[in-house]
């Protein structure tokens, strides 16, 4: 007997949990391999978003901090000490999420975001094109953007 396909779009965690008692049982012929590949697949996903979003919010953060000297205070410090983290967690814990660093068109998409957060919270709307800074002062402690003279 296979399982029902169609529980999969009626109730996903009932879904789940037969598919894990299936698997557990070593009943291998009633498994819903389509949407459990499928699901596998998404938790890659998943974690490319979570990496995305921190990057997002630090990098959003760090513009606050450049653009803005005046608001500089302990909440946006912790925000970026927590998000660089946060964003070193990620890449420890799920180390193929390096590879994601390597591609021009992701770091599109989150300078893209970290640009409309910033400047959705100052109200100011000229930031560079591109991210001005490497990964390796993204990520270091002791870096601290400041506006060039």
């Amino acid at each position: 007997m296979r399982a029902n396909p169609n529980s999969y779009d009626i109730d996903v965690i009932a879904w789940a949990n037969e598919q894990a008692r299936l698997l557990r049982a070593g009943r291998f012929d009633a498994l819903d391999i389509e949407h459990i590949a499928d699901e596998i697949e998404d938790v890659g996903k998943s974690e490319k978003r979570e990496l995305a979003s921190r990057m997002a919010v630090l990098l959003a953060h760090m513009l606050k901090w450049q653009y803005q000297p005046g608001g500089r205070g302990n909440s946006w410090q912790r925000t970026i000490k927590e998000q660089r983290n946060r964003v070193g967690l990620c890449i420890d814990q799920t180390p193929s999420l390096k590879a994601e660093l390597r591609h021009s068109f992701w770091w599109s998409d989150v300078w893209s975001d970290a640009v409309a957060k910033a400047s959705e919270e100052t109200g100011l709307g000229e930031f560079p094109e591109s991210c001005p800074w490497t990964f390796d002062q993204i990520m270091n402690p002791k870096f601290w953007p400041v506006l060039p003279d």
